[in-house]
């Protein structure tokens, strides 16, 4: 991206309270190696850190293609049990951590890519995007979090069927199933998930970091105990110094309702 300060596997550059994170191996349709990991989970980590908001995206013509498949192809059995659980690691930084991270979608995004994109809190993909688990075919098995994230998304029937049978689903059809949330015209996937971004930065951090980490564990737990949970975190939300100028705000009418477009 233009304007970047840093290129190597992963880009990095601030816009504003944004944090723009690119995966830079078009020529690989931006695949995933054990070095990109490496950067990627130093990115995130600056992102969280200085940021109030972030978007993943690919450069080239495919969002991510997955796995390194030469790599792994090369890795003792303890090797890849590692290599996946570092993987695991570094996409709940994203899922669970402190700020939002929104994926722009375009092309590619098959297996591991399906997987990094899964562990993003929003999604938008524009009308070039295309979803693929061919593990199936490739005698693999999915090891990036996605027989947790994706099924949660879109369901272990069709999940299933993807790695079976090869699928492959295009935007609209992925926002039916639930594992898009917006989907654009070409090229607009990067606009439309900094929009978003800058939307969520305005919000509360702590309103943030509740949505982010209370609402998947609570869909872990039993009813009662969820609800429970959410008693606790809705009183938390509620003390803070943020959260009570934004109340007085609304009570007075100095804050806009919600309406619809």
């Amino acid at each position: 991206m233009a304007g970047s300060a840093e290129k190597t596997f992963v880009s990095y550059e601030m816009r504003g309270d944004i944090a723009l994170i690119g995966l830079t191996r078009p020529e690989k349709r931006n695949a995933i190696s054990d070095a990109v990991i490496e950067e990627f989970a130093l990115k995130v980590d600056r992102a969280t850190a200085e940021a109030k908001a972030a978007v993943i995206f690919g450069e080239g013509l495919h969002f991510c293609a997955g796995l390194d498949l030469l790599e792994h192809s090369e890795k003792p059995l303890l090797e890849s049990v590692l290599g996946s659980r570092r993987w695991h690691e570094v996409f709940a930084r994203m899922e669970r951590g402190r700020i939002p991270f929104i994926a722009a979608l375009h092309g590619a995004v098959v297996g591991g890519g399906f997987e990094l994109a899964s562990s993003c809190q929003l999604r938008v993909a524009d009308a070039t995007t295309y979803f693929g688990l061919p593990e199936g075919q490739r005698g693999i098995f999915v090891g990036g979090g996605g027989s947790v994230r994706i099924e949660r998304l879109i369901g272990t029937s069709r999940m299933t069927d993807m790695m079976l049978t090869g699928r492959v689903a295009k935007a609209e059809e992925m926002e039916r199933w639930g594992g898009v949330n917006y989907v654009v015209e070409a090229g607009a996937a990067l606009e439309k998930a900094i929009a978003l971004a800058e939307v969520t930065a305005t919000n509360s951090e702590f309103s943030n970091y509740a949505i982010m980490n209370a609402l998947p564990r609570i869909r872990d737990m039993s009813s009662e105990d969820g609800l429970f949970v959410e008693s606790a975190v809705s009183a938390l939300a509620s003390m803070t110094p943020e959260a009570q100028d934004r109340l007085r705000a609304f009570l007075e009418k100095r804050a806009g309702k919600v309406l619809a477009d």
